[in-house]
């Protein structure tokens, strides 16, 4: 999910899964850590589709291949 909020000086997003809502704010965990955001702060907020899985890198795919 991605939840816009206010900051004092903007406004910013946190992209990540939401893993907790308490009386008064959420827990969204980011890729580098747990934003706990008050809700008197969010602006909006979504359900986003899950990141594709990564692609094997050329070399990777060509490791596996047979050789012959």
């Amino acid at each position: 999910m991605v939840v816009r909020y206010r900051l004092e000086d903007g406004l910013t997003d946190a992209l990540g899964y939401l893993v907790g809502t308490a009386e008064g704010s959420c827990t969204v965990r980011t890729r580098t850590s747990d934003v706990e955001i008050p809700l008197a702060l969010v602006i909006a907020a979504k359900e986003v589709p899950p990141p594709p899985p990564r692609r094997q890198s050329v070399r990777a795919a060509s490791d596996s291949e047979p050789n012959g």
